[in-house]
C-alpha cells in the first residue's frame, strides 16, 4: 500500500506529519474490504469528521463576508458551496482521482471519476489535515478552494439562489441570445451517472458537471457568470 504521495502534498500545499492520516484519506471502503486481513481501515469517518470542518470554516466565512444576510440565505450560499458536484470539481483540481486507494471492482466501474467519491475524499483530506495540524492548516486550504467562489457570490442579487436565471438576467441586458444549454458528456454506470453540459452566451463557452442535467445545467451557469464577473 505504499505510495508517493510527495507530489500530492505539494498540490495540496501541505506537508503531513503523520503520513498514516493522508493515507487512510485517501483509502475508499472498497480497497480497505479487499485488504482486511491488513486492518487497512477506510475514509468514511474522516468524511463525517471533514464534512463536519468544511461545513464549519465555509460557514465562518460567509457569516463575516455577508453579516447582514439572513439565515435561510446564508444557508442556500453554503448548501451550492459544498454540493457534492462542487467539492467533485475541487478534488480534481488537486488530482485526488490519481492517487485514491480503490479495490478492484471500484477501479473497473469508473471510480476514480465518480463525483460522490471524489466530494466524499476532499472532505476526507480537509479530516486528515485537522487531525494532523489543526483548524488553521485545514482553514487555509478550505479557504483558497472557495475564494474564487465566494468573490462570485453577489449579495445585491444574489446568484447563488439560481444560476440559469441569472445568467439569462445578464445575456438579456448585455443584449445577447439567449443562453443555450448542451449535454456534452455522460459518463459512469447508470447508478452513478454524471452529466457535462455546455453553455453558449454570446461568443463565450463555459462547462458544468453535475449527478443530473440540471444540477449540470446550474453548475454551467455559475461558471458562466464566474467568468464574466472576471472581465
Amino acid at each position: 500500500m505504499q505510495r508517493d504521495l510527495s507530489e500530492f502534498e505539494e498540490r495540496l500545499g501541505y506537508r503531513f506529519e503523520h503520513r498514516d492520516l493522508l493515507t487512510r484519506a485517501l483509502t475508499h471502503k472498497s480497497y480497505s474490504h479487499e485488504a482486511r486481513q491488513n486492518g487497512v481501515q477506510d475514509n468514511e469517518t474522516f468524511e463525517f469528521l471533514g464534512d463536519s470542518v468544511l461545513g464549519f470554516v465555509v460557514g465562518d466565512l460567509l457569516f463575516q463576508k455577508f453579516p447582514t444576510l439572513d439565515e435561510g440565505a446564508l444557508s442556500k450560499i453554503k448548501a451550492y458551496l459544498v454540493s457534492a458536484g462542487s467539492l467533485a470539481v475541487k478534488a480534481r483540481h488537486f488530482g485526488m482521482g490519481e492517487v485514491i486507494y480503490l479495490g478492484v471492482g471500484e477501479e473497473k466501474s469508473g471510480g476514480r471519476k465518480k463525483e460522490s467519491l471524489l466530494a466524499n475524499v476532499f472532505e476526507a483530506i480537509i479530516a486528515a489535515i485537522f487531525l494532523d495540524g489543526g483548524i488553521e492548516p485545514a482553514r487555509r486550504l478550505i479557504e483558497s478552494s472557495f475564494k474564487r467562489d465566494l468573490e462570485s457570490v453577489d449579495e445585491d442579487d444574489l446568484l447563488f439562489h439560481d444560476y440559469k436565471t441569472a445568467l439569462q438576467e445578464l445575456a438579456q441586458g448585455k443584449g445577447l441570445q439567449l443562453p443555450e444549454y448542451n449535454v456534452v458528456d455522460e459518463v459512469g454506470p447508470d447508478h452513478d451517472k454524471r452529466f457535462v453540459v455546455e453553455v453558449k452566451v454570446g461568443n463565450h463557452l463555459a462547462r458544468g458537471e453535475g449527478s443530473s442535467k440540471k444540477e449540470a445545467q446550474q453548475q454551467a451557469a455559475w461558471h458562466a457568470l464566474r467568468d464574466y464577473s472576471g472581465r
